[in-house]
């Protein structure tokens, strides 16, 4: 059984960090492209950032500059550091995975997902 398990999730204030985990299990992680996406309220699911399994990453323009995506093979974890957050940041962070290079823009394809983590930035 697949699973994606993120963590780290929570409120903070604009202008300050989070460091987001994703552990999984049921899938060979070092074969697998992870990426975040994240979802406000009432707008459409979008990548944020994602790192395949060479180490090669991409990153959403909104978010470029002020966050990191990472990867630990051997812990089975994927991690998204955030810096210098916006109130416009606040979403539903969710991990994903995929055997495909290429993770879609809105996670509509046939990538894992997990539940998400709510991250909220206040004013």
């Amino acid at each position: 059984q697949v699973q994606l398990v993120e963590s780290g999730g929570g409120l903070v204030q604009d202008g300050g960090s989070l460091r987001l985990s994703c552990t999984t299990s049921g899938i060979i992680f070092s074969a697998n492209t992870m990426g975040w996406y994240r979802q406000a309220a009432g707008q459409k699911r979008e990548l944020v950032a994602n790192i395949t399994k060479d180490g090669d990453v991409d990153y959403a323009d909104s978010v470029k500059g002020r966050f990191t995506i990472s990867r630990d093979n051997a812990k089975n974890t994927v991690y998204l550091q955030m810096s210098s957050l916006k109130p416009e940041d606040t979403a539903i962070y969710t991990c994903a995975a995929s055997y495909f290079k290429y993770l879609t823009e809105d996670g509509t394809g046939s990538e894992y997902k997990g539940q998400g983590t709510q991250v909220t930035v206040s004013t």
